[in-house]
């Protein structure tokens, strides 16, 4: 069986009968929501989440110190490199338990729903504050884009915990590189929440001891530290989904805009159009959610609008806590791009299999859009390090893209 092929869930094994049954009924419960949650969303999501998100943001923002950080400004968290290391470490050791070698995965936003060309197009007459990096000229980048399942399991869509990711590879990125394993390009990345599952590292790395048990819930739920706030600000944005081309995407996690400037940015589709999910509330298709991505690109281009949301506020808009909402009233996102994917056909096995050979970090980047927070830290050693493992495992080798590539 192929590892990007669907399967369930794996059982909750904490080493406590009733810790697992809690752990696989809840999961069951959340599961069986998904089957009926298209119908009651779109009214809770217009009257109700955006003034929640508010509230659980002023609580969240409540426990935390203001440390008096500048714009732009980062603060190293404590034994920040140890969590590093235990995050690496349990990320490791669940990947060599879920795969073999030539089919390992990647260690989180597991589910490859395709990757496809696209292009990658910044605006004229943008703020002079906003020409920054590869947006200081107007010009158009080849890119591959990636959409995938949140992971670290490969699951049937309507299993999944309920959201999606982008990873953007644009190429032919000019000047010097924060990291010299690629030398042309320029990674983005964004998640379906606004917010950061965890905050910092710290947390991550307790999420992800619990994602080793296969109980994630145990993260959110417990007494030593929980993170209820958290789980509610991830729970009004994670929902069933329609279609990887159909949802926002958030960086949630912040990076430079040139010298002294923070930003994050994320990806709006343009079409408000929203694809109906086969059978429900009944079973869908494992996999409904790229045949929804066939099917929109097999009949046009779709489009994404790229916008930036400037740093204001170091308090309420902090690099050091992922999981803080940036307030819109203090900045408000402002269009820069457009990520345009023509119409094309992606699922060949061909092109399914290119997708395992492309590794996305962060750190491709160029230094006026340095990756910035703890979070971001931890990406540079954590991405390389299982990316290094997946392809080692795989027996391919690191390769760097240029466009350039074909598939018929």
């Amino acid at each position: 069986m192929d590892s990007n092929t669907s399967r369930p869930v794996p059982r909750a094994n904490t080493g406590s009968a009733l810790k697992n049954w809690v752990s696989d009924t809840l999961l069951a419960l959340v599961q069986l929501e998904r089957r009926f949650d298209p119908f009651v969303r779109p009214a809770l999501d217009a009257v109700l989440r955006d003034p929640i998100a508010r509230v659980v943001t002023a609580l969240i923002n409540a426990q935390r110190p203001n440390e008096g950080l500048k714009i732009a400004e980062e603060r190293l968290l404590p034994r920040e490199e140890e969590f590093v290391d235990s995050i690496i470490a349990s990320f490791q050791q669940q990947m060599r338990a879920l795969w073999k070698p030539g089919g390992f995965e990647r260690g989180g936003n597991t589910k490859t729903q395709g990757v496809v060309r696209g292009e990658f197009i910044v605006h004229e007459g943008l703020p002079e504050n906003l020409r920054r990096g590869i947006y200081a000229t107007s010009r158009s980048y080849p890119a591959w884009v990636r959409f995938a399942g949140p992971g670290p399991y490969v699951t049937p869509d309507i299993d999944d915990v309920g959201f999606m990711s982008i990873a953007v590879k644009l190429m032919g990125v000019p000047g010097p590189k924060l990291m010299d394993e690629e030398q042309h390009t320029q990674d983005m990345f964004g998640v379906s929440p606004p917010i950061f599952v965890t905050p910092d590292v710290r947390a991550n790395a307790q999420l992800q001891i619990e994602s080793l048990k296969n109980a994630q819930i145990f993260y959110f739920l417990n007494l030593q530290r929980p993170h209820v706030l958290d789980a509610i600000m991830q729970a009004l944005w994670t929902k069933t989904q329609s279609s990887p081309l159909e949802a926002p995407y958030f960086s949630c996690v912040p990076y430079l805009m040139g010298e002294g400037q923070a930003m994050m940015y994320s990806f709006w589709p343009k079409t408000t159009t929203r694809t109906k999910i086969p059978r429900l509330p009944l079973r869908p298709p494992d996999d409904y959610l790229r045949n929804a991505m066939v099917a929109s690109l097999a009949q046009g281009d779709v489009e994404l609008d790229v916008r930036v949301q400037l740093q204001t506020d170091p308090h309420l808009m902090p690099l050091e806590n992922a999981g803080v909402l940036w307030p819109e009233r203090l900045s408000p996102r402002v269009s820069v791009a457009t990520l345009r994917l023509p119409r094309q056909t992606f699922n060949s096995e061909a092109q399914m299999a290119f997708a395992r050979r492309l590794s996305y970090n962060p750190w491709h980047s160029i230094a006026e859009h340095r990756p910035l927070g703890n979070q971001s830290r931890a990406r540079r050693r954590m991405y390389l390090a299982l990316s290094t493992l997946r392809h080692q495992m795989n027996a391919v080798p690191h390769y760097e893209p240029s466009g350039d590539e074909r598939f018929d």
